[in-house]
């Protein structure tokens, strides 16, 4: 078996916005983010070592297994694996026959924010992989008498990060997602500190989406960043160009709803305003002037038959998730996201953007933005936030597929093509494409919308091939590229999955799709090593 052993530097959660650049400067982040899982390690075990005993269920393989490699975690032998580790989500490639785990460490029962890993099965019953973060057992100690300590209750975490957000930006309007707070062991300078997870989700005073880590103890805030970074029938694309889509007759009146697609797809506009969803857009004669809302409603549909059609998924979450779009949103309004339920777009201010969902390539990167919250669950926070933006960009601009810029079409209208990114060559605006040029600072959430070229370059490399840094890479085509990365996405990574994870779980994903000795494995292991990822 092969081992690869890496501080896990700064991770955490997931979901943001196109936006190149962030205000997240605007939010104090309590701790360092590279403290925040200083004293956990990424643990990449790859290899044909263990294969099931005879007449051993499917979880017992799982158990088996850990217990048999469990000194490589720095755990204590005597203690039953069970007691550190819980199976969370398990899911077999119908295509492939693998069988694809996702666990969760624990202490005292209670899950380590960031330290869960994903387990991999082949139809065969060997374990192929298993890619993840663990905290060892010397710092399980430390916090072990903190379980017993007066906890705060999840009502009063949840009030103590609305407190906080609103003396940050005033009052607080009404919350988009009902609030909810989940205990975790969270890192906090390398030591387990019983935390809650809570978010503040809110559309007033302004968009907001801050994730919050409150003392489960105290009360006090340990860590927190906005999700939302701010940067910046027929009818009439933002384009201009002429499109046809499903809508639904309500009586004598069209509305823009597609029935057809999982449990619907709705499209709304908030006319300029901030309340969402806004009004569900409607036509009297089925021939549609909104030129935003036809782009986010053609382009939804788009988006969701890719997905199908390519990966077998079925909308967001795999299950025919309601997808609903709101195009029109506040005034001038230069972004587009995806706020854990639904997008968003402005219109743009006309100079840095026109109407976001006029780019089929946005709208794929916000719709995968909530796929990977359904899946991976990428913290959107430094590399693993990193990965988030990328496999958005990978995912989005290869299902629009002409090309490998992002943004183009709705970016700085009066400067012919220009574009937010580029997966060819990231330089060109402003993104590192090796990663020993990796932006290290705390602005951006970490360099989530910088970092990302670096894994852009090479998913660029594997479909398309060339010569990077003196590595020559035989490019396999986006199709096999697109599938290989979308694998590794949806069953390799996981919440604080670093680029080295990244490598590893991209290299297992063509492994278990075309085979260990493939020309698709050999593109993927030398575009990593051209891009400095090893």
């Amino acid at each position: 078996m092969q081992k690869k052993l890496a501080t896990l530097l700064a991770g955490i959660l997931a979901f943001g916005s196109l936006a190149s650049v962030g205000t997240a400067a605007e939010l104090e982040n309590n701790g360092a983010p590279s403290d925040l899982f200083s004293a956990s390690s990424i643990l990449t075990l790859t290899g044909d070592t263990f294969t099931a005993p005879a007449g051993i269920s499917s979880e017992g393989l799982v158990w088996a297994y850990l217990d048999s490699i469990k000194d490589k975690f720095n755990l204590t032998a005597k203690d039953d694996i069970r007691s550190y580790f819980r199976i969370t989500a398990q899911e077999t490639n119908s295509e492939t026959g693998t069988t694809h785990y996702r666990l969760s460490q624990t202490i005292s029962g209670i899950p380590v924010y960031g330290a869960d890993q994903t387990l991999h099965v082949d139809k065969n019953g060997t374990v192929t992989a298993l890619i993840g973060s663990v905290i060892p057992d010397a710092v399980q100690k430390i916090s072990l008498n903190s379980a017993a300590a007066a906890l705060l209750s999840d009502k009063d975490a949840i009030l103590a990060a609305e407190k906080d957000a609103a003396a940050v930006y005033g009052p607080l309007g009404e919350a988009e997602v009902t609030p909810k707070a989940d205990l975790f062991y969270f890192l906090v300078d390398g030591q387990p500190k019983l935390a809650y997870k809570t978010e503040v989700n809110v559309l007033e005073p302004e968009a907001l989406r801050i994730r919050y880590f409150i003392s489960a103890e105290d009360g006090s805030v340990l860590f927190k960043y906005n999700i939302l970074q701010h940067a910046t029938g027929t009818g009439t694309g933002v384009l201009g160009d002429t499109k046809t889509f499903q809508t639904t007759l309500s009586g004598s009146t069209y509305q823009l709803y597609d029935s057809t697609r999982g449990k619907g797809i709705y499209t709304y506009t908030a006319k300029n305003k901030t309340s969402l969803p806004g009004t569900l857009l409607t036509s009297t004669n089925n021939v549609w002037t909104d030129r935003a809302g036809v782009d986010a409603h053609t382009y939804a549909e788009r988006v969701y038959d890719y997905y199908l059609s390519q990966f077998g998924r079925n909308s967001i979450d795999g299950k025919g998730l309601l997808i609903r779009s709101t195009v029109h949103y506040s005034s001038s309004y230069n972004n587009a996201f995806w706020n854990g339920t639904q997008m968003v777009y402005g219109d743009g201010d006309g100079s840095t953007f026109i109407p976001l969902s006029g780019d089929l390539d946005v709208v794929g990167h916000e719709i995968t933005h909530g796929v990977t919250e359904y899946t991976s669950n990428l913290e959107y926070y430094g590399q693993p936030g990193a990965l988030n933006e990328s496999f958005s960009d990978i995912i989005g601009n290869s299902i629009e597929n002409d090309g490998w810029l992002i943004g183009d079409d709705i970016y700085t209208p009066n400067i012919a093509g220009d574009a937010l990114r580029s997966l060819a060559n990231p330089t060109l605006y402003g993104q590192p494409d090796h990663y020993s040029n990796r932006y290290t600072g705390s602005s951006d959430n970490g360099g989530v919308h910088t970092n990302s070229g670096i894994n852009n370059k090479a998913f660029y490399l594997v479909a398309q091939g060339g010569t990077f840094k003196g590595v020559t890479v035989t490019g396999i085509g986006r199709a096999a590229a697109v599938k290989i990365y979308y694998n590794a996405l949806v069953n390799y990574l996981s919440t604080s999955s670093n680029f080295s994870a990244a490598r590893a779980a991209v290299i297992q994903s063509a492994t278990e799709l075309y085979g260990a000795s493939s020309a698709q494995v050999t593109a993927v292991k030398n575009a990593y090593t051209a891009v400095g990822v090893n």
